[in-house]
């Protein structure tokens, strides 16, 4: 039994990442900014927890992880503003992964996207441009850190039905199904080969435990 923690909790993948782990024997701790989420994340099994990431500083995000084994970062801002991007997807990130280490809480996963880098190729007329800054600079800092972690890299989520199956090796424009990418994370959790490696994925062909071990 591993003890988890899940920051952002009420997401999409997090909603269906919690059920996977807790089914398994996971201990699973969900965090979530909004107390209304509570019974939510409660339905999955996880245990609910309510903070706001944001604005912890390194020792209290420490409070938070100390007793897990293992954190999940699934947190995002939701673009649009770039202030609050860079707050989130970087700074609270990065604060994450250090407290991560005071914790020693060893694992840690990073839910990033496709193609995340200092080289993404995108403009500040773009969108999307600080969230993919933000994502660089926190998937970077991760690499630097002595976590045992792992950046998994989807592509566009989809609320398809999950398939159990993805490419890792020729991923293309990376389309994913949420609950495919749940299945990614626990496999992950579970596969000491994913350590210290960046992985791009979308659905394909090939089951994801394999994948993974390739």
């Amino acid at each position: 039994m591993s003890r988890v923690l899940i920051i952002g909790g009420h997401g999409k993948v997090a909603l269906r990442l919690a059920p996977l782990l807790v089914e398994r024997g996971d201990d699973v701790t969900s965090v979530i900014r909004n107390a209304e989420h509570e019974a939510d994340v409660a339905a999955t099994g996880a245990a609910p927890k309510v903070a706001d990431v944001e604005k912890l500083d390194r020792s209290q995000l420490a409070e938070l992880i100390a007793g897990h084994d293992a954190v999940v970062w699934t947190a995002g801002a939701g673009g649009g503003n770039p202030e609050r991007t860079y707050a989130v997807d970087r700074d609270a990130a990065i604060r994450s992964m250090d407290a991560a280490s005071d914790a020693g809480a060893s694992r840690y996963v990073m839910v990033s996207y496709l193609r995340s880098g200092p080289d993404h190729g995108l403009t500040e007329a773009d969108a999307l441009f600080h969230y993919a800054e933000a994502k660089a600079a926190a998937d970077e800092h991760l690499r630097g850190t002595g976590l045992d972690w792992t950046v998994l890299g989807p592509g566009p989520l989809t609320l398809d039905d999950p398939t159990g199956l993805i490419e890792t090796r020729e991923p293309g424009r990376g389309e994913v199904t949420r609950a495919d990418v749940a299945a990614v994370i626990a496999q992950t959790l579970s596969d000491s080969s994913t350590i210290r490696r960046t992985i791009p994925f979308g659905n394909g062909t090939v089951p994801i435990a394999e994948a993974l071990a390739d």
